[in-house]
Order: C-alpha cells, then sequence, then structure tokens
C-alpha cells in the first residue's frame, strides 16, 4: 500500500516528464517484442518475423519521441517509468512472458498496445491544458497505429498457410508437454493404485486405514512419475519440451488419478465407500479412454479396452489378495 502511495499521479506529470514516460514505456515494449521474437524464433520463424517488426516500430516511435523532446526540453530525461505513475498500465516482465504459448504471446501483444492507447486517450481527455492534452492525443494515435502497423505486419509476414502450421505446432507442443505426460501420470495413477487401494480395503474392511494407503500410494506415486519424467528426457533433442513441465503434468496426474478412488474411503461406512470408489474407477478408466481418442487419436473402442480391461486385472489382484 505505501509503494502505491508514493506513485506519482499521471496529472501531476509536467509535459517534459510525460514524454520521457512515452519514451520509457516505448523503449520497454520493443524488449519485449524482441524477446518474444527470440523465445518464438526457433518454432515460428513467421510470428517472430511479426515481433521484430513491431520491436522495429516502437523503436522508430522512440526515436521521433526523443528528437520532439531534444526541440522542447534538451537532451536531459527526467526519470520516470511505468513503476513510478498511479494507475499507469504495466507490462508482464519479461522472464515471467517466456513461458507463454503462441496465442498468450499474440493475446498479450493486443493487450499491450490497446491498454496504452486506452491510456492516452483518457489522459488526454482529461487534460485541461491545451498542449498537453494535444501531446497525449498525439501519443493515443501513435498507439493506435502500433496496433495497425501489427495487422500490416501479420498480414506481410503470416498468411493462411503459415498459421496453419504454426498453429499445428503449437498443438503439437501442448500434446507433447503437457497431455502426454499428464495421460501417462493419470493412467499410472489410476491403475497402479488401484491394488493397494482395495486389497487394504478388503483386508482391513476400515475406510480410515484404507485412505491413508491410498493417499500415500498416491502422493508417492506421483513424487516418483514426476521425478522419472523430468529426469528422463530435457526435451533439447526430442522437441516435447520443457522437463519441469512435463515433470509437474505427470506428478499431479498421477497423483489426481490415485486420489480419486481414495477419497471415498473418508467415508466411514465400508460398503458405502467401496461402491463409491468402484464407480470412480470406472469413470477414470472411461475418462482416459476419451483423452486418448481426443487427443492421441487413438480408436475409442481400442483405448477402452486396453484401459478398462488393463484396470480390471488390476482391481481384481486387489481384491483377491485382500479377501485372501
Amino acid at each position: 500500500m505505501r509503494y502505491t502511495l508514493n506513485r506519482r499521479r499521471f496529472k501531476d506529470l509536467s509535459e517534459q516528464e510525460v514524454l520521457a514516460l512515452a519514451i520509457a514505456s516505448e523503449e520497454d515494449d520493443a524488449r519485449i517484442y524482441r524477446s518474444f521474437a527470440h523465445h518464438l524464433r526457433a518454432e515460428y520463424p513467421d510470428s517472430a518475423a511479426i515481433f521484430d517488426g513491431m520491436a522495429a516500430e516502437e523503436d522508430e516511435h522512440r526515436r521521433r519521441l526523443l528528437d520532439l523532446h531534444k526541440s522542447r526540453f534538451g537532451d536531459h530525461l527526467p526519470l520516470i517509468r511505468r513503476e513510478h505513475v498511479a494507475g499507469f498500465y504495466s507490462r508482464k516482465p519479461v522472464w515471467l512472458t517466456e513461458n507463454l504459448s503462441l496465442d498468450q504471446i499474440r493475446a498479450e501483444a493486443a493487450a499491450m498496445e490497446r491498454a496504452a492507447e486506452a491510456f492516452y486517450q483518457k489522459a488526454a481527455a482529461q487534460s485541461q491544458d491545451a498542449d498537453t492534452r494535444a501531446l497525449l492525443g498525439d501519443l493515443a494515435a501513435a498507439e493506435a497505429g502500433h496496433v495497425e502497423s501489427a495487422t500490416e505486419l501479420e498480414a506481410r509476414h503470416l498468411d493462411d498457410d503459415s498459421r496453419a502450421d504454426e498453429d499445428r505446432n503449437a498443438h503439437r507442443q501442448f500434446i507433447l508437454t503437457w497431455v502426454q505426460p499428464g495421460l501417462a501420470g493419470l493412467m499410472d495413477g489410476s491403475v497402479s493404485t488401484l491394488a493397494p487401494i482395495f486389497a487394504t480395503a478388503f483386508a482391513t474392511q476400515d475406510t480410515w486405514t484404507t485412505f491413508l494407503v491410498g493417499l500415500a500410494a498416491s502422493v508417492g506415486a506421483g513424487i516418483s512419475m514426476g521425478f522419472t519424467e523430468a529426469a528422463s528426457d530435457d526435451g533439447e533433442l526430442s522437441g516435447r519440451g520443457s522437463p519441469t513441465k512435463r515433470g509437474f503434468a505427470s506428478g499431479i496426474m498421477t497423483t489426481v488419478g490415485g486420489l480419486g478412488h481414495a477419497l471415498p474411503y473418508l467415508i466411514t461406512d465400508f460398503w458405502t465407500a467401496t461402491i463409491i470408489a468402484i464407480i470412480v474407477v470406472f469413470v477414470e478408466l472411461w475418462a482416459i479412454a476419451w483423452i486418448q481418442n481426443k487427443y492421441m487419436e487413438t480408436p475409442f473402442f481400442r483405448a477402452a479396452l486396453q484401459v478398462v480391461l488393463g484396470g480390471a486385472l488390476v482391481f481384481g489382484a486387489g481384491v483377491l489378495i485382500g479377501s485372501g
């Protein structure tokens, strides 16, 4: 709260400070666009070219603003940035944008330009000084021009075929980085924990003990699967993406798969908990088959046969061992 209270109000800035703020903002935006381009260049060269062009546009606007500042106020620029002004639109740190998907980067760039244009338009409308109002209006027009330039650059560098190729690559990367390891984790968590959970349930008929065994098995399997996925492939040669992302996807989904049929044993009545757990297992296995069909293009009935049959065998083994 103290940081917010110590910020300058926009209406209290001098015209020189407003111009210096605009120059700093253009510099920051150019840096962000170049970061986008660097991040996308290997997999999406056409989109990278767009952001290179947008960075060049920001450089040109910054040069024109600097020329205007020199002609009016000289070479000394006041040190003022976005974070110094209350209510000024903010930008995400570059390191936070490095994990954005292609569509998220495109949306972030569009939001950046719209926010800048809207801010300057509002500031110009509220200004009582004619020169200040004219300056802010020029800045708003410049930001609107950025949006138009982005559209022109996109039309120049990203035709329908290029966009379709990049969208397919983005979808493929999503499958490799998130869906595939997450699905493997869900399958492992749902199937591998069936035997210990139901063996404990039928051996003890104690719901709390069964829940604790299920919780331990699920969390342990999740940790093991997560570390195994992250350590098995750094993604450099396979193109499967960040090992950290894959590890989290696999580990979390493994834990979720096991907890699905462990949580019903928080119910104190043994048969009620067991029936609900069996229903949950049935839903889990069919959900896995559906995910395989949708994202991995596995024929649904083949996926269902593999998953349901395998799950039924593990479930039967657990019940048999526990009952014996």
